[in-house]
């Protein structure tokens, strides 16, 4: 900064101390949504959409705009919320949205970390509601409602996160903050900003950036229908200043349209087709039947004004800056704009020559009915109510709409305050009456944090309980981690993940993705049949490992206990294992089997092997079947050896314990095999699972090593080798 340039700054300081002010606040609210994000969304949410985004970063900063799998099994590494697409005559996949938020999450990670990102847009979220703030009052009002944006529980857990509703408010913002400064400096830049901003917005969230624009675009149509009528005609110098700003905005917002239906052409292969459509042709605005993955609702006109009505309850009532005392403020700030402007709203003729602040109030004051009217046309909210992420996150898709809250509230606080001051400045003097106002605020001060704690509490403990669970579920890879020497837990590494909701990556395990190319450190893919299994070790050509938990997925609501194991694939023309299972406290008689598609058998344990505290179970599987060694054969349809099918196949041992009363538990082993001719592949060590009353169970009875809680006396040992036969 040169010499000159550095003391005009230092002069506006002097004349306007409020920006200064504002500078710091601004940016003490990135700092602060930067903090939240490390230190209560480590992990992220619990909303996987996170995920997407992230992924759609990583392949802009690698050139992508499609992730292709090449020989890997597509349903084994497709993302959530991804679409599958044959481009150029080879399977390719595209994420769901738009890559202009996914472009902005980017900035972060060059600048070193990708929360950066978020806390920038937090602070030109901030920036943008002081500007308007004061265009539409003044400066301080402005100030105040920056602090109470950072009050607002829905502008702090929303972003902290990696979706795109803040991102697309910055965007919105900055094409408001644009379009106000093009009115008062008749600018045309500002006027072509404004439009490349609402351009960009509409390309991010197209529906939000419509609602969100339309109160502008009538006071645009109210500014040039005022000309008409006003003007000698219709070349009046005043009237064509409008026309040209109104065009210059309208040229590259348009502009951002074109590049948006070009980029579907290019992923979707139709200009009229968004991804999101394309993903879930029934999940759009509309009433009617809709549908997303399974899900389906019949959007009824009643059912739109039931949850808006909901919404609009719980977000004045939950989400703003103190709750309920915000809202009460917002409407204090209505009714003061109200009568400061009432006799502008009486005989409104909008201004030709700027744009006052009455006009500045209402398009902003237009922004609340938009957002809440437009999206009762759309069923996203009831579907974000259903699966209880607005109830950790706040009405997201109402994000918007804490602009005119906060401008407003700010609004109603300085002017009780200032009224106040001037009541008691009537009947004292005004160094007293400002010292008795400070007196009022610090006295009113308990009440307003008390109210804020109120409204925070709820969502932030619920949030740091699920961000808890991913900490205990995460632990292996963050230990991993630690104790390697570069800081990575896996080297040429191939990752089986759990798959709680079907075959989807990064659903819920958001922090687990692979590199777009597929070709980092770690590939992760979901456990599958044995034969896609098989498929994506042979195409990675990768260190096999399996991520697995003991306990039932929740959605982090309580923990699990999770496990990383390294993988063998075991090949030979026999693999023979030994299984070590403990004797549980109280067991009475046991049962082995060996069971494969094709069939079972039986063997007896003889009483001099129970009398110890552990059975040894020696086991062989060759590409004839596969058999128990060391116990004599008791029944089964094929024999002693149970044939295995061809191809890839699960074979189990199964070895059940039944106690007193009935009580039984139960040890499966399910080995993941591949038979051909002559040789066997065997994927070691096999899924173990210790189930109570059932020989099946899922996650909830998975073997996680010493350390789970399982009944007293189970325990696990196991170990195998492949041979040839001489």
């Amino acid at each position: 900064m040169s010499r000159f340039s550095h003391l005009r700054l230092r002069e506006s300081l002097r004349r306007h101390p409020e920006r200064a002010v504002a500078a710091v606040l601004v940016a003490a609210v990135g700092l602060l949504v930067f903090w939240l994000a490390l230190d209560l969304f480590p992990y992220h949410s619990v909303n996987d959409d996170e995920g997407v985004y992230l992924y759609q970063a990583a392949m802009l900063l690698e050139g992508k705009l499609f992730l292709r799998p090449g020989a890997i099994p597509t349903d084994a590494v497709r993302p959530w919320f991804f679409v599958i697409r044959e481009v150029g005559g080879e399977i390719a996949m595209y994420g769901k949205y738009s890559p202009v938020v996914p472009a902005i999450f980017t900035v972060g990670h060059l600048l070193g970390d990708w929360n950066i990102a978020l806390g920038l847009v937090a602070a030109g979220n901030a920036a943008g509601v002081y500007y308007l703030g004061s265009a539409a009052f003044d400066r301080r009002v402005g100030l105040v409602a920056v602090v109470a944006l950072a009050a607002s529980p829905l502008f702090l857990l929303t972003s902290a996160t990696f979706l795109s509703y803040a991102p697309a408010t910055m965007l919105n913002l900055a094409f408001a903050v644009a379009y106000v400064r093009a009115a008062r400096t008749d600018s045309l830049r500002w006027a072509v900003a404004s439009g490349a901003a609402v351009g960009l917005a509409f390309f991010a969230r197209p529906y939000t950036a419509v609602l969100f624009a339309i109160p502008f675009i009538l006071h645009t149509l109210a500014v040039l229908v005022t000309g008409l009528r006003t003007g000698d005609d219709t070349f009046d110098p005043a009237f064509r200043r409008v026309f040209k700003r109104a065009v210059a905005i309208a040229v590259p917002g348009a502009l951002g349209v074109v590049i948006a239906l070009g980029y579907n052409a290019v992923v979707t292969g139709d200009p009229l087709l968004f991804p999101y459509a394309a993903f879930a042709p029934n999940d759009g605005i509309g009433f009617g039947p809709h549908e997303i993955l399974g899900y389906d609702r019949n959007y009824t006109p009643a059912l739109a004004a039931e949850t808006t009505v909901f919404v609009f309850e719980f977000f004045l009532t939950e989400w703003t800056p103190a709750g309920g005392l915000g809202s009460l403020l917002a409407v204090l700030g209505i009714g003061t704009a109200a009568w400061r402007w009432g006799e502008s709203i009486r005989v409104y003729r909008p201004s030709l020559s700027g744009m006052t602040g009455g006009e500045v109030a209402a398009v902003v004051a237009g922004v609340f009915p938009a957002v809440f009217l437009g999206e009762a046309y759309f069923w996203g909210t009831l579907n974000g109510l259903r699966n209880e992420l607005i109830d950790l996150l706040g009405p997201f898709y109402h994000f918007d709409v804490l602009l005119p809250v906060n401008v407003f509230a700010a609004a109603g606080a300085v002017a009780l305050v200032r009224f106040v001051r001037r009541w008691l400045a009537e009947r004292t003097t005004r160094r007293r009456a400002r010292v008795a106002v400070a007196v009022l605020l610090l006295l009113a001060a308990p009440v307003v944090v008390s109210a804020e704690q109120r409204v925070i509490d709820g969502p932030f403990s619920e949030n740091r309980q699920r961000t808890e669970s991913l900490t205990a579920t995460y632990e292996p890879f963050v230990e991993r981690a630690s104790n390697a020497s570069d800081g990575t837990a896996f080297d040429d590494a191939l990752v089986f993940t759990p798959d709680p909701y079907g075959d989807w990556q990064a659903h819920p395990f958001q922090y687990l993705r692979s590199e777009p190319g597929f070709d980092g450190a770690v590939v992760y893919a979901t456990d599958g049949s044995p034969e896609r299994d098989f498929d994506v070790v042979a195409a990675t050509n990768r260190t096999p490992y399996r991520f697995t938990y003991h306990g039932e997925w929740t959605g982090a609501v309580r923990p699990v206990n999770s496990d990383i194991r390294r993988l063998r694939v075991l090949s030979g023309s026999a693999v023979n294992a030994t299984t070590t299972v403990g004797i549980p406290v109280n067991a009475e008689s046991v049962s082995v089997r060996i069971e494969t598609t094709a069939g079972y058998a039986r063997y007896r344990v003889p009483a001099s092997m129970r009398a110890n505290e552990t059975i040894p179970v020696e086991w062989a599987i060759t590409a004839e079947g596969a058999r128990i060694r060391n116990l004599d054969f008791a029944s089964g349809p094929a024999g002693a050896t149970v044939p295995l099918p061809d191809g890839a196949s699960e074979v189990d041992l199964v070895v059940t314990f039944v106690g007193q009363g009935g009580a039984s538990v139960t040890y499966r082993q399910e080995a993941t095999v591949s038979a051909a001719e002559e040789e066997i592949q065997v994927l070691w060590p096999p899924e173990t699972r210790v189930c109570r009353l059932t020989t099946e169970c899922g996650t909830e009875g998975t073997w996680v090593g010493p350390d789970g809680e399982y009944v007293s006396g189970v325990s696990v040992e196991m170990a195998a080798t492949a041979s040839d036969r001489q």
